[in-house]
């Protein structure tokens, strides 16, 4: 007696004893599902390069005023954007917030607000006192950098700009918005307009107010008040600005709108899934009893997931919420084989008792069922060497799902139903059943092509689907790597889900449209939209200053950085840094002045004293630019690049780092560009190599695994090569299809190798084992494969068409990105599929016919007819 067997008596015998134990460790697992952060979190990056390294380095060693810093932009965008009615509503606006408690107990000390009107308002209030009606100077207004001092009150500046009219207001912004002035303050007023500003012109199509909040902004998430007081910002913003258009973008908004949007879109989509699977199961089953007891067994498996995830501290990403659909389908699909299997049996001797016919059911199917299971996880655990935590989360709590689900539907499922089976029979009750996708249906008929290609073009099926193989696996070699993070941003839902009933109906989102207009017109201070060129070394020798200059001038000609209405990049360094405190310190620009030999504005001498009086003078604006250790020693300066937003990492990494060269070049400096677009850049280039690097691993174990299974059962030792050829050519399948469809492989898709190689394994197995299974019985080869495509494959049919339809439903998402995974995700089930049950076939009849022969499987002869 083999251990399949001795494991189906044991199991049949003391069913009850099973129940309760399994039942007992349900509820012990199940416990820590309470424990679930389900706060949803965007997926993160993480990196270990020289970049991350370096970037860290920047973080802690260079201070800027947006430390603990949350940041909330206030866009106003209209025909005219610089009329005193529009500038003194963004004033109002900034005495509403802090006149309001959720927002200003949040607000930070000192300058909490900026915006050009602030500017105008300031220069305006200079200029009277000092005379002066032809030079307009914004001062020291304040911004992202260190606030100044005796800034004018709010009120002072909502009564001057009251006091003037359009004409002398349009004299002042010009006077502001001049290019060729040097800003008195940390804040450039180009950084605050529309970057399709026309310098010399009064009017302007946008313009943005900027918010700053304290907050703790090292965890992944804001702290609560914080998001409260975002969401009451932009509701502020709403009401306050009426002349023209008005929205506000932060992180808290983000993510309260994304995971609503999330949240909406599964209210949305899980009836549909619902119906789908109960569909899908009820056509397949054909029995009440059966499909109760495969849904209750699914959602038991979704117990031992979230209380796995419970005890082990993982919460919810926009990954992991793909876990449950995976476990769906895959649990229905050990439910079909084992009752499948059941029905068999039943209908080859029907004098066979419940407990008997479970018995040889179980034997049949178990060792299939233990080897996909042992498989499908090695598949998904392989993501554990990812260098994204989010993958190696996924790949973990996967795997965990997969063993529970081998737990529920070969051991719990098994001794429930023997026991209600037996139950019913007492009462009279005929619980004999046709196993789906025998007796001539339409099913039978269908999956009959992948035998009837067996038997007639073996050769060519597979010369096919390995030319098909070749041109996905060429395909890959050149698909799109790149991540947009607006991609993860929620679209406003289509116009069909406004006639969904109330519950169901999703709110309006306008969260994608309001980033990428933000992307396109305004400089952005996000950690994405930023590269950090830092520069080590001999900082002080006479020539860096000047090889910042001309790295400056590289940062100009390249096209990923954001060039402002004034014509220049947006860069902030020791020379912007050292023009802005010398436009209104006397002691700077005169040390400047004396160690400037050649006249150009750019000391190239005795750059420590440069250095010390710009800390004197300074201190906090110094810090950001450049770092002073604790003995006084100038290490190191940083050079912030404002990028595009939603621009290509690889060109920003390119370019970047051609900056870094310019400045490095022939020098005893080290300059490296870093940053978090560069460093996405990174892992995202090392996604594919991870994913080679994983199959070659996880192929090696799995066809290991399954040689040893294969022969111990059967004798041959080519078996586990030959069934995971179907495997390899869905995964290329999929690569191909994402390439032809421009869906990019990055974090969002990269998890698509481990479905490919679980669900996939888990197909072929099924096959393979059924196939050599009834070799001994059938008459042929070919009789074999229609015997197994019947029963098995019926099984498949009905778990692929759960399975697919249940990611296929995510197109219904409102997050493109969880679009884009559910298409993915379904066509690879479905190549998976197709190859198990119309490729795999030819290849086992070709290895027995080639292979095959002189194992002790059976005495089936080759059929060669139609050959």
């Amino acid at each position: 007696m083999g251990f399949a067997d001795r494991y189906a008596d044991v199991l049949t015998t003391y069913s009850r004893v099973v129940l309760v134990l399994l039942l007992v460790s349900t509820v012990a697992v199940g416990y820590g599902a309470g424990s679930i952060d389900s706060g949803l979190t965007i997926a993160s990056f993480g990196s270990d390069s020289t970049e991350a390294q370096k970037l860290d380095y920047v973080q802690s060693n260079f201070t800027a005023g947006e430390q603990n810093t949350s940041v909330v932009q206030v866009v106003v965008r209209g025909d005219n954007v610089l009329t005193k009615e529009s500038l003194l509503e963004t004033l109002r606006l900034q005495q509403r917030l802090r006149e309001n408690a959720t927002v200003n107990r949040t607000l930070r000390e000192g300058q909490s607000t900026v915006g050009l009107s602030n500017l105008v308002a300031t220069a305006a209030i200079r200029q009277e006192r000092s005379g002066n009606r032809t030079n307009a100077s914004a001062g020291p207004a304040g911004g992202p950098g260190a606030p100044p001092a005796r800034s004018p009150t709010l009120d002072a500046q909502i009564d001057q700009l009251e006091s003037m009219s359009q004409s002398e207001i349009d004299r002042v912004v010009v006077g502001v918005l001049d290019p060729d002035r040097t800003a008195g303050g940390p804040v450039d007023p180009f950084t605050l307009l529309a970057t399709d500003y026309e310098p010399g012109t009064t009017t302007a199509s946008a313009r943005v107010v900027f918010v700053f909040q304290q907050a703790d902004t090292s965890g992944d998430s804001l702290p609560e008040e914080v998001v409260s007081a975002q969401l009451a910002t932009q509701d502020i913003a709403d009401r306050t600005v009426k002349s023209t258009d008005a929205f506000a973008f932060g992180a808290g908004i983000v993510s309260e709108e994304s995971g609503q949007a999330t949240g909406e879109s599964f209210a949305v989509i899980t009836p549909f899934a619902l119906l789908l699977v109960v569909g899908v199961l009820l056509i397949a089953y054909r029995d009440l009893l059966d499909v109760a007891l495969g849904l209750a067994g699914t959602l038991l498996v979704l117990v031992w997931m979230g209380g796995f995830m419970g005890w082990a501290g993982i919460g919810v990403t926009q990954i992991i919420i793909a876990v449950p659909f995976l476990l769906i389908g895959l649990s229905i699909d050990y439910a079909l084989h084992v009752v499948m299997r059941y029905r068999e049996a039943r209908t080859a001797d029907a004098d066979r008792s419940v407990r008997e016919t479970m018995r040889a059911g179980l034997s049949g199917v178990t060792v299939a069922l233990a080897a996909t299971t042992f498989t499908t996880a090695v598949g998904f655990t392989s993501n554990l060497v990812s260098p994204i935590e989010s993958i190696r989360q996924f790949g973990l709590v996967s795997a965990f799902g997969i063993v529970s689900a081998f737990v529920v539907f070969a051991g719990l499922l098994p001794a429930l139903k023997l026991e209600l089976e037996a139950l019913l029979e007492r009462f009279g009750f005929d619980r004999r059943k046709r196993a789906f996708g025998t007796g001539g249906s339409a099913a039978n008929r269908l999956l009959g092509v992948g035998a009837t290609a067996a038997r007639k073009i073996p050769v060519a099926v597979v010369l096919v689907a390995l030319v098909a193989s070749a041109g996905g696996g060429y395909a890959a070699t050149d698909i799109d790597t790149s991540i947009n993070q607006v991609d993860f941003l929620p679209r406003d839902s289509p116009d069909w889900m406004d006639s969904l009933p109330g519950p169901l109906r999703p709110g309006d989102y306008d969260l994608r449209e309001n980033v990428v207009y933000l992307n396109d017109k305004f400089v952005q201070s996000r950690d994405r939209s930023e590269v950090q060129i830092l520069v080590e070394g001999p900082v002080t020798a006479p020539d860096t200053l000047d090889r910042l200059a001309a790295g400056g001038e590289a940062v100009a000609e390249s096209s990923t950085a954001i060039t402002l209405a004034s014509g220049r990049p947006s860069v902030d360094g020791p020379v912007s840094v050292i023009r802005r405190v010398s436009a209104r310190n006397e002691t700077v620009r005169q040390v400047v002045a004396e160690r400037d030999t050649d006249g150009d504005g750019i000391p190239d001498r005795d750059l420590r004293a440069v250095y010390d009086a710009l800390y004197a003078a300074a201190p906090d604006e110094a810090a950001g630019v450049v770092y002073r250790a604790d003995d006084g020693e100038y290490r190191a300066l940083r050079l912030s690049v404002a990028i595009r937003g939603g621009s290509n990492t690889g060109a920003v990494t390119e370019e970047m780092r051609a900056v870094a060269e310019t400045i490095e070049d022939d020098s005893d400096l080290t300059v490296t560009a870093t940053g978090q677009p560069i460093i996405n850049e990174i892992v995202q280039q090392g996604l594919l190599t991870t994913l080679v690097q994983t199959f070659l691993i996880t192929l090696g174990v799995i066809v290991a695994f399954l040689t040893v299974i294969f022969y111990r059962r059967y004798g041959t030792l080519s078996l586990g090569a030959v069934t995971m050829v179907p495997v390899v050519f869905a995964l290329s399948w999929i690569l191909g299809a994402m390439y032809l469809l421009g869906i990019p492989f990055n974090t969002e898709t990269a998890i698509i190798a481990s479905i490919a190689i679980g669900i996939g394994v888990d197909y072929a197995i099924h096959i393979s084992e059924r196939f050599v299974e009834e070799l001994s019985n059938a008459g042929t080869a070919t009789a074999a494969l229609e015997t197994t495509l019947a029963g098995t494959g019926g099984a498949l049919l009905a778990s692929a068409v759960t399975t697919a339809g249940g990611f296929g439903v995510l197109l219904f998402a409102l997050v493109p990105s969880l679009q884009r995974f559910g298409l993915v995700t379904g066509t690879t089930i479905v190549f998976a599929f197709l190859s198990s049950v119309v490729v795999l076939p030819s290849l086992l009849v070709l290895w027995w016919r080639y292979l095959g022969t002189g194992t002790p499987v059976g005495d089936a002869p080759v059929d060669t007819a139609g050959d």
